[in-house]
């Protein structure tokens, strides 16, 4: 049966950390959490702070990482000026290697299906629907139509069905991608096999996973702290906040709360430390 720790206290999560900052890391989802959500994807970029916040705390702890649905060269791109940060793309199918994109083996052979799915989606479904090709991963972004949630989730479903593909769903939006098991879960759960402490920043449905990766790690192994922090949003926001050990309000308050835990460190002007309950 699992067991349920005591309420996390900012201050007390940031000292553990600071206390063996050699093993702790914070991973952070892209849109949502450290850009914000737009009716055009390509045109996202980070808020202002955040690419710095994330390349200062790399130098202060064991692994700083991106982890998103994006394609990995997406994210080289956005944070280009942040060489310590590691970046998982496609829900860990790409990852960014001294400046190269590589694909997982497993998940390659199925770029010429994916393809094949996108021509399928922007011919099948209504012209307001953004259909996004990320190469192992078809997005159907219904943001601009909201009424056509209904008809985008059956045919998602339907093509699901048809080839064996895996459904991811979001704000507002659903993928498809590949029946490979790779997401933000599982990228957790491996980069985190050699860390004692653990920060995990998120706004959607597929940020669960690592929540729970980081949730399972700490049952087998009660020396480990992991700190689950869902930045709100009206839309698929309040599922992930009631299991987070502190919420922020948007995008944009996300290297604030980081300049209070880099505050924390040696060398570092102080901040105070304002998210206990």
């Amino acid at each position: 049966m699992a067991t349920s720790r005591a309420p996390l206290r900012f201050v007390e999560a940031v000292s553990a950390t600071v206390a063996e900052s050699r093993r702790s890391g914070f991973f952070f989802d892209f849109d949502g959490t450290l850009a914000p959500i737009m009716r055009d994807p390509g045109a996202v970029l980070p808020v202002a702070g955040a690419v710095e916040r994330l390349q200062t705390l790399a130098g202060l702890v064991g692994t700083v990482a991106v982890v998103s649905a994006r394609p990995a060269a997406f994210l080289h791109e956005r944070f280009s000026r942040a060489p310590q940060v590691r970046l998982f793309g496609l829900y860990g199918m790409q990852t960014v290697v001294d400046g190269h994109v590589r694909t997982d083996a497993v998940a390659e052979p199925w770029a010429p299906v994916m393809r094949r799915v996108a021509g399928e989606a922007a011919r099948d479904l209504p012209g307001e629907v953004l259909v996004e090709d990320k190469e192992l991963l078809v997005a159907l972004h219904y943001r601009a139509v909201p009424a056509l949630r209904g008809a985008v989730e059956r045919w998602a479903s339907a093509k699901a069905a048809e080839l064996g593909l895996h459904e991811q769903h979001g704000r507002m939006v659903v993928e498809l991608r590949p029946p490979v098991k790779r997401d933000k879960g599982t990228v957790v759960a491996r980069e985190t096999e050699t860390l004692t402490r653990a920060w995990y920043f998120g706004d959607d449905l597929s940020d669960g996973r690592a929540f729970e990766a980081l949730r399972c790690r700490e049952e087998r192994d009660p020396a480990f702290m992991g700190v689950r922090v869902a930045v709100a949003n009206g839309e698929t926001g309040d599922e992930l906040a009631r299991r987070a050990d502190f919420t922020v309000d948007s995008p944009e308050d996300t290297p604030v709360l980081l300049d209070q835990v880099i505050g924390a460190f040696p060398g570092h002007p102080p901040r105070a430390l304002t998210l206990d309950g």
